[in-house]
Parts: C-alpha cells; sequence; structure tokens
C-alpha cells in the first residue's frame, strides 16, 4: 500500500500582483498579499481586479493565494470587514489570514480562516484553542525552538490544522502581536498595520547607577531570518507551510528567495520520495530558473536562524539595522575624486550604479555608490571606483580597509528581467479513429483534454522522417504552462498528417486540458469550530490579547473568559505597562545574563537581573527581566499628545467600545 504523501507548502509575500505572479512563477505553492483594506501592512493594498488577475494566474497551477485582514478592528470597522471578506470570497481567494477574533461572530462566506502570526501562539494549548475554533492554518511564533513546535504539532490535529513557520525575512524583535511601542510614541499601531520601527533606532543602554554599558547601539534589533539549513529539522518536527516574510519587499526579493526555497525544498522532497514518509509539492508543476538564487544578494542584516536551535549569542544587528552586504576587497589607493581596490575574488566585476560600503572607525556604515568602475588590472582584480559624492564626505575610507558590496546591478539587471519557467508536465497521446485522428492529453494531476480531426489517412512517403515530425509537432508547447513528458503514438502505421492539423489537435487539447483544470479546481474547506464552544485556556485577558471591539469581547466571553481588557490602542492603559515583550535579552547580548555567570568563580552572585534603561533623544524605556520564561519586558506609558489625539479622536467620532471590565 502506497503511503500519502506529506503536502509541503511554500508560502511567499507580494506587495502587489505582478509581485504574486512572479511569485507563483518562481515555485510558490501560495501567496499572501493584502485585500483593499485592513491587511497588517498599510501601504499594501490591492484593488479587487487585481487580486483577481493574480487569483486566475495562480489557479492555473493549483497555487493558492490568501488574503490578509489581520488587523484589530473598531466597531464600526467590523460590517467593512465582513464586506471586504465576501467580495475576496467572490474574487476567488483561497483563505483569509486574521488576528482578530471579532471576526469569528460575524457572516463570513464560507472561506478557510488562518491565524495571523498577531495572534502570538507559542503554546500547545493557544494551537489548540485555535484549530478548535475553525482555523485550519496556524502561524507558530518565530522564537519557538524545534521541540516546542513538535509539541504543537503533537497537540493538534494534522488533519484539521497544518503547522506554518517563518523561515526567511526580517525578525520583529517582540513576540508578534506584542508590540506597542509605536502607539504609545506617535499613536501608530503595529496592530493596526503601522509600526514605526522603534526597534530599528540606535539606544544608549543604562544600567541601574546611570553608567552608560553601550552607546548609540541598536539593542531591539535584529539579524534576518533564514532557516536554510534547518527545512529537514521544520518538518520532522510538524510544519507543512514554510513562510517568507516580506509583504513590503521588492520584485527582486519575492523571486530569488522564492526561487532559494523552491530548490531547497525540492532536493528535500525527491530525497524522501521512496522512504516511509514521502513529501510532495502542495501545487502543481516544476520550476526552472535563468539564475542561480543567492539570499546574500537581497537587502539583509546577516541572517540568524534565531530560536529554532536555542538562544544564541549573535542574533542582532546591534551595530545598524542597514544591509552590509558581501566583502568583496580592500582598497589600495586614495585619490581627489576616487579610490582603487583590489578584489579578493579576481573574478568580481564592478558596474556603474553598484552600492559599496563599509565600516568607519565608530563602526557605523557608511554607503558608497559607484558612478563609473573602470578595471585597471583584471587578472590581479585592480579597480578605479568614481563615487557619486565628493570624496571628502567619505569619513574614515583610508587603505587596507575592507569594502562590502550591497548592491549589485548585474545582478538587478538580471532578475528585472525573465527569470524562471514554471511548467505541469503532461502526456500525450495520438490514435486513430475512423474519422482521422484524436490527441489526449494527461497532465501530472490526472487531468485529460481531448480532441479529434476528419483526415484522410495518407501513408507517408518517408515513414521515419514522417514520426518524427509528428512527435515534433505535437511536442510544440513553448508558450503555453505544459511541458511534454512522452508522445506515444498508436497509429497503425506513419500517416501523413498536415502541420496544420496537428497544431489545431494541440491547440483544442490543450484548451480543453485548461478547461477540465480549472472545472476540477476544489476551494479549501471552511473548518467548522468544535460545538460546544471549548474553552480559552485562560479565564482573564489582558490588554496584551488586543480585544478592540465588542465581536472580539463577544468571542471571549463565548469561550469561557471571564475578565477581559480593552486592547491596549483603547487607551485604557495610561500608565506604564510592558510595551513589548521579546525572547531576546539585552542582558544576555551584553554578557550581563545571571544564568550565564552562574558557576563563573569571581562572577556568580554578583551579576543580578536589574532593569536597564534605554534611551533615544528625548525617549526612555525600561528594560526589566523576567528570567524564568527567560523573556525581556520594554516598559513604558503612553505619550500625552497621544492620548489628548485619542480624546479629540472620541469628541470627533465616539469609539463604540466598552469603558468598563464585565463583572466575573
Amino acid at each position: 500500500m502506497s503511503l500519502q504523501p506529506h503536502l509541503l507548502e511554500l508560502l511567499s509575500p507580494a506587495r502587489d500582483a505582478d509581485i504574486g505572479i512572479e511569485a507563483v512563477n518562481h515555485g510558490a505553492d501560495a501567496v499572501y498579499i493584502g485585500g483593499p483594506a485592513f491587511g497588517a501592512r498599510a501601504t499594501a493594498g490591492n484593488d479587487l481586479r487585481e487580486l483577481e488577475r493574480l487569483i486566475r494566474h495562480a489557479h492555473r497551477f493549483n497555487s493558492r493565494i490568501f488574503i490578509t485582514l489581520n488587523t484589530i478592528l473598531r466597531d464600526d470597522e467590523l460590517e467593512d470587514a465582513r464586506k471586504m471578506a465576501w467580495q475576496v470570497y467572490e474574487a476567488g481567494a483561497d483563505a483569509l489570514i486574521i488576528q482578530d477574533m471579532g471576526l469569528l461572530e460575524l457572516d463570513l462566506p464560507p472561506l478557510q480562516l488562518h491565524a495571523s502570526t498577531q495572534t502570538d501562539i507559542r503554546t500547545p494549548e493557544k494551537a489548540r484553542f485555535l484549530q478548535d475554533v475553525g482555523l485550519s492554518q496556524i502561524v507558530l511564533a518565530r522564537e519557538l525552538d524545534l521541540q516546542q513546535i513538535a509539541a504543537i504539532r503533537a497537540a493538534t490535529d494534522p488533519a484539521r490544522t497544518t503547522i506554518e513557520f517563518f523561515i526567511h525575512g526580517a525578525l520583529c524583535v517582540a513576540y508578534s502581536g506584542q508590540c506597542f511601542i509605536s502607539h504609545a510614541h506617535t499613536g501608530r499601531s503595529a496592530n493596526r498595520g503601522d509600526c514605526n520601527q522603534a526597534c530599528r533606532l540606535p539606544y544608549e543602554v543604562l544600567d541601574g547607577q546611570g553608567r552608560i554599558l553601550a552607546h548609540e547601539k541598536h539593542v531591539l534589533s535584529m539579524k534576518d531570518n533564514n532557516q536554510s539549513d534547518n527545512l529537514r529539522a521544520l518538518i520532522d518536527a510538524g510544519v507543512r507551510s514554510f513562510k517568507i516574510e516580506g509583504r513590503y519587499k521588492d520584485l527582486g526579493y519575492v523571486k530569488n528567495i522564492t526561487a532559494h526555497y523552491r530548490r531547497l525544498l525540492d532536493e528535500i522532497i525527491e530525497e524522501r520520495e521512496f522512504t516511509g514518509a514521502p513529501l510532495a509539492r502542495s501545487s502543481s508543476g516544476r520550476t526552472t530558473f535563468t539564475f542561480t538564487p543567492d539570499p546574500d544578494q537581497n537587502f539583509n542584516r546577516e541572517f540568524t536562524d534565531y530560536f529554532v536551535n536555542g538562544r544564541q549569542d549573535d542574533i542582532g544587528a546591534f551595530d545598524t539595522p542597514k544591509t552590509p552586504g558581501r566583502a568583496i576587497g580592500w582598497v589600495t589607493q586614495i585619490g581627489d575624486k576616487w579610490f582603487e581596490l583590489e578584489t579578493s575574488d579576481k573574478a568580481t566585476v564592478l558596474h556603474n550604479g553598484d552600492g559599496l560600503c563599509y565600516w568607519d572607525l565608530h563602526k557605523e556604515l557608511v554607503g558608497v555608490h559607484i558612478n563609473r568602475a573602470e578595471s585597471l588590472n583584471e587578472k590581479k582584480g585592480l579597480w578605479r571606483v568614481f563615487p557619486k559624492d565628493a570624496m571628502a564626505g567619505f569619513k574614515d575610507l583610508r587603505r587596507g580597509l575592507e569594502i562590502n558590496r550591497n548592491r549589485d546591478m548585474d545582478w538587478v539587471r538580471t532578475l528585472d528581467k525573465k527569470s524562471s519557467d514554471r511548467r505541469i508536465g503532461l502526456w500525450a497521446q495520438l490514435s486513430e479513429t475512423p474519422e482521422g485522428l484524436a490527441l489526449t492529453l494527461t497532465d501530472e494531476d490526472g487531468f485529460t483534454g481531448s480532441a479529434a480531426v476528419a483526415l484522410a489517412h495518407a501513408p507517408a512517403t518517408d515513414p521515419a522522417r514522417a514520426e518524427a515530425t509528428l512527435r515534433e509537432q505535437l511536442g510544440r508547447f513553448g508558450t503555453t504552462i505544459f511541458a511534454v513528458h512522452d508522445i506515444g503514438l498508436q497509429l497503425s502505421q506513419p500517416w501523413f498528417v498536415p502541420a496544420s492539423a496537428l497544431n489545431q489537435l494541440r491547440r483544442d487539447a490543450l484548451a480543453q486540458l485548461e478547461a477540465a483544470r480549472a472545472a476540477g479546481f476544489v476551494r479549501l474547506p471552511r473548518a467548522a469550530p468544535v460545538q460546544p464552544p471549548v474553552p480559552f485556556p485562560e479565564d482573564t485577558l489582558s490588554y496584551l490579547a488586543n480585544v478592540f471591539n465588542h465581536k472580539a469581547h463577544d468571542f471571549y466571553a463565548r469561550h469561557g473568559v471571564k475578565v477581559i481588557d480593552a486592547a491596549y490602542e483603547s487607551k485604557e492603559e495610561e500608565g506604564e505597562v510592558s510595551l513589548m515583550i521579546t525572547k531576546h535579552c539585552v542582558r544576555f547580548s551584553m554578557s550581563l545574563c545571571p544564568k550565564q555567570a552562574k558557576g563563573v568563580i569571581g562572577v556568580k552572585g554578583t551579576i543580578k537581573a536589574e532593569p536597564l534603561q534605554l534611551i533615544n533623544g528625548k525617549e526612555k524605556l525600561t528594560l526589566r527581566f523576567d528570567c524564568k520564561p527567560c523573556e525581556m519586558h520594554v516598559v513604558g506609558k503612553m505619550k500625552k499628545s497621544v492620548l489628548n489625539q485619542h480624546r479629540r479622536e472620541m469628541q470627533e467620532r465616539p469609539l463604540q467600545f466598552y469603558r468598563t471590565r464585565p463583572a466575573p
């Protein structure tokens, strides 16, 4: 008995329909994209006609389109959100990605629901609850390790809920949905798609006595996620959807990173083809590329696998939130309008428009835009670089300095062009009929398309050449999405067949095949919630639960929660609270963790998890350390200007939200 393979899904981001189409072309099994509104990227919305165009293209390959509806909603926004859900369903979307549980209290279309990263899934209990209320795919917190992921898989039902995990891209330092610094300081809510990225700012770090421990360091800025080396382990832990971050990213990023992980996953699928646990792609077709994927070519803050293999020392991008690129050589000479460098790899070619950079003496990254690059000695790898800006402005540029390249124009131009080909395999069979010939095409998914032509059976004057011509003409699928694996000829003898008849047969059979595929496309089923409603794992919810409307309140009350606080955005938490909760620990990164010091002679007992302060200009935040779960809280309070703005908004349009806590 053959085992059913486990389906793996490569889930790519798209800012717009054109990028989404290229994600599909480069091997994505699914694409997530913002709808007309309410996606957690304020400036990444798309109108319905564009979404329909993307959906039509994706469905030809059995790829899926997931629409983000993952902000928390005010009461006055719920009806518009409900209408949008129906609109994207009618446009053909395959799933909604949601954060606000109030949506589950609305009349939604029969569209599959997925849990957004903002639902902050860290425990088996939370994961099982979301499964039981009807979410068919849940993305786990990026901070989990392999054992925690496996525990969540063991506590949930693979037939009911797919485990999704981020494998690449920018990392939010906070647990998703648990960061309120942006709202506290600016009124712009990360939970409503408008984060100001305070985590990427430079800070002074002060201890309890006011001593400076770090100066102008980006201590809340993480390196970028890269799980390339952990895919097998993640599969074994139960992950089935592999998510790439980046709905703000450009076309080149989506093409390159999608292609990179497509290749890696295909290698693993082939490795395990004849094992006891076979794997398969969740969509159709194979993809080839005109380039070799390379994650280092895109913007990145260097890479980390974060907490997947346990806590690491080097997860932070503390020196800069910019992309340092890749080291290519050293400065050899400096002139008044140019400098010369020797490349470490003599095959390296510099181009006009390339971006270079270097670290100055204060560990700040300085960028150099090449206006003109001249090769001085190809064999020695010597180049003269004329920067776009004046040489006098490049601080600490000197002989012997290592130079990086963080933008390669040749690479950019390669990805600006067509760079992939995705084809669905099929088998063709040409057979005789009493009236002429019939062609049947059967694709890799088992769909068929047939066509017939009336034709006199005229013997070929050159049988060998006639058969070769038949195969050549029938195998021309170049401008379609199909590639022929084999052509079978069920003929009593090679007949002479005009090329026009063969072309017509192929076109008609292809049209029938495409129609059969479209008719056979099955939409993802909506999961039914467990009845009676299962209890939420806790009976009390603080502002951290992000309950921002009456329907969300009703949802949690229906699931047994007794005390429900309003979301931070409701402005009820005016004092100091945790504005960010994170697994990243500044003390650990600075070798000031009491657990690190434990057992060290002369240090044991002298290092304590006392609070630290972060200062950026007039902004002050307190770091508090909860060592039992090994977490850090960034503590602060809402600015008066944000509260005053809220009061003005309340006068203009009162929020329809409960103002007192319900009785227990």
